[in-house]
This record gives C-alpha cells, sequence and structure tokens, in this order.
C-alpha cells in the first residue's frame, strides 16, 4: 500500500473548488454571526466567555487522544496565562500546559508559522512527559512512525509516516506552504480549503513524537483564525470529538490518496456545525447574563449554588434535568427544604418544571427555552 507522501505530486493535493465554494460562503457568513453575537457579550463577561470556549476546546481536543483532564484547573491555568485574577484551584501539569498551547495559538494567530512556533507549542503541551526521547523538536527515532491498533501480535496499521530523517525537510515545505497561502500571501487560499489542507497536510508527515493530533487541530485553528483576521473561538475540537471515528476514518482514508474532495467537504461542514455550537454557546452565555439579571437578588444560598451548577453543565444542561435528589447532593440540603426551595425558583420564574412526582424535573428558564 502506497501512502499520500510517497505519491507521484505529493504534496499537491487535489480537490474541487466549486464543490466547495457553498460552504465557504457560508463560512463567511457564520464568522459575520459569531463575531456579531460576541459583541453582545458585555466587555466585563467577554473575558469568562473566552475562558469557556477556550476550556471546552483544551478539554476536548485532548479528548479525542483519549485524555481526559480536569476542568476547573485547565480553567484556572487559562484565568493565569489570559493575565486574569487567578484562582486558588491547583494548577496540574497537563492542564496547565494545554492551557498555555491554546492561549499561544489564541495570541499569536496572526503570526507566520516557524519552526520554533511548532517546538513551542509541542513543549507547552509534553514537556511533563518524561517517557518521550524529543519534546520541543521533531521526531528522531529510527523505527517507523506508525498508527497502529489491535493486538499487540497482529497490529492494524491504518497509517505509516515518513521517516524521521525526512522530517526537516517535509517540515520546511510545510511550513513554507502554509505561508505562502495565507489570506495576504503569495497564493492565498480560501478560509475552509487551507484550513483542511493544513490540518491533513500536517497528519500526513506527523513530526513528533506525540501530540500531532492535538497540534494539528492547532494549526486549523490559527489558518481559520488568520483568514478572517482574529481569533476563530470556534468550537472545532468540541465538534470533531462527537464524530471521533469518522474523524479517524477519513484521515485515514484520505492519507492514501492525493485528491482529497471528500476530506474538505467532511472538514468544511465539520467547521461549519462548530460555528453553530459557538454561536449556540454564545446566545446561552448572553441568556444567563440575562437570567441573573432578573434573578440573582431572589436566590437563597442554596439555590444560588444549584443554579451556579446548572449553568456549568452548559447549553445542554443535566441529563435528563435536574431532579430533587441532584439539588440535595449539590445544596447539601433537607428533602423538605429542597422541595419548597424548587417550588419558589418554579414561581419566580427560574425554573420550569416537567414531570409527576419522581419523574419531576427541572429546567433553567432562559430566554428563547422551553416553557
Amino acid at each position: 500500500m502506497a501512502w499520500n507522501w510517497q505519491m507521484p505530486g505529493w504534496p499537491d493535493f487535489r480537490y474541487d473548488d466549486a464543490e466547495l465554494a457553498p460552504l465557504e460562503q457560508r463560512f463567511l457568513l457564520s464568522s459575520g454571526e459569531v463575531l456579531g453575537a460576541v459583541q453582545h457579550v458585555s466587555s466585563a463577561e467577554r473575558d469568562q466567555l473566552r475562558i469557556d470556549l477556550l476550556s471546552d476546546e483544551a478539554m476536548k481536543t485532548s479528548a479525542i487522544e483519549g485524555e481526559m483532564l480536569d476542568r476547573r484547573s485547565v480553567q484556572s491555568s487559562l484565568r493565569r496565562h489570559l493575565g486574569l485574577e487567578p484562582d486558588n484551584y491547583p494548577n496540574k501539569p497537563r492542564e496547565h500546559g494545554v492551557a498555555e498551547m491554546m492561549v499561544d495559538v489564541y495570541s499569536t494567530y496572526a503570526e507566520p508559522l516557524t519552526h520554533d512556533t511548532l517546538f513551542r507549542w509541542h513543549e507547552m503541551l509534553l514537556s511533563f512527559d518524561k517517557r518521550l526521547e524529543a519534546i520541543g523538536s521533531y521526531r528522531q527515532h529510527e523505527d517507523a512512525m506508525q498508527i497502529v491498533s489491535g493486538r499487540l501480535d497482529r497490529p492494524v496499521v491504518h497509517f505509516e509516516a515518513p521517516a524521521s530523517a525526512q522530517v526537516p525537510d517535509e517540515m520546511e515545505r510545510y511550513i513554507d506552504w502554509f505561508n505562502r497561502t495565507g489570506p495576504d500571501a503569495e497564493k492565498p487560499l480560501l478560509a475552509l480549503t487551507r484550513a483542511g489542507l493544513s490540518h491533513l497536510y500536517f497528519e500526513s508527515i506527523h513530526p513528533f513524537e506525540d501530540g500531532n493530533g492535538r497540534l494539528g487541530r492547532a494549526l486549523a485553528e490559527k489558518s481559520l483564525a488568520q483568514n478572517i483576521g482574529q481569533p476563530s473561538l470556534i468550537a472545532l475540537a468540541f465538534t470533531i470529538e462527537r464524530k471521533r471515528k469518522d474523524y479517524y476514518d477519513q484521515l485515514e482514508r484520505h492519507q492514501q490518496t492525493l485528491d482529497v474532495t471528500p476530506w474538505l467537504i467532511w472538514f468544511a461542514e465539520s467547521v461549519l456545525e462548530a460555528q453553530q455550537v459557538t454561536l449556540d454557546r454564545v446566545g446561552f452565555f448572553i441568556a444567563k447574563a440575562h437570567f441573573y439579571d432578573r434573578h440573582r437578588d431572589a436566590l437563597n444560598e442554596r439555590q444560588a449554588k444549584v443554579i451556579e451548577r446548572m449553568f456549568r453543565e452548559g447549553p445542554d444542561g443535566f441529563k435528563g434535568g435536574l431532579s430533587a435528589e441532584n439539588y440535595i447532593s449539590i445544596s447539601g440540603t433537607s428533602r423538605a427544604t429542597a422541595t419548597r426551595d424548587l417550588q419558589e425558583l418554579v414561581e419566580i420564574g427560574a425554573l420550569t418544571r416537567t414531570g409527576e412526582r419522581r419523574y419531576t424535573r427541572y429546567w433553567l428558564k432562559l430566554e428563547g427555552s422551553r416553557e
């Protein structure tokens, strides 16, 4: 089997511009919607919105690789790296590293890509990992760089990257391509096309011992941000994680060909989904601010604690709704007090109630939400 980097013409990927044109147009329109929606968030609340969106991306880009992080530690690290007032939650090494990288991607999006950029991100991401031979530099081991699954005695090889000795030259060419295809550069590409190619191209070189997936998605984010002229803050990793198997299948399929129109369509549709997720989250954040404007002074300490916990669950809320048992567990109160508190929250219009008796569930009553 020949991999894409072994084929004549590599790395000149082939694709159909006409099939991508409607998606590129939708991306530009949606980008305007996202930027417009963010402007409706007060400047005082915009920092928290940034932290919420960046922490979701940090959590999900790690989850795609099977690594589960502590959200509160990620958010605490983000606050420090963004120069905001820190909290007292401990910074754990993995969480600190991915948060540092996300902020660097966010704050330096307009700068040209360099080897040092990638080395810096890699070191941020994996400085804690003592098992790696090369941290903050391209891989150097002589063994084949393979993506495998299955049993140790019968592995399935999904992809084999260029040998380590080829990586410096391949990455020199990649970086030159990335910078020449930017919006104001020599051979500009449209936003979704460039981001999709940048990700597939990078993953096909697989230049590092570990962390290639997370760095490849960071490069796609950088590419999109350059094309729209500011940090995109779209939920790309969040969206990809929800269809993780399909993502890996698409990569595997298109690392065996230079005809990549289906990959670019899949990736473009994922970006558009990610933009909608971000729009929904910005809307949720605005609705949260309005909710507290209406109800903050009416909540007792127990109610405020539970409401804050419900908002932490995000737009989807508690799976199946908040139960009385949830309320008791979060607030540490008695059943009688929980019943009274919940009834008050329904009466003031903070919560809605569905179901009866043990099937009773409660939901945040937000502007435009269920009645």
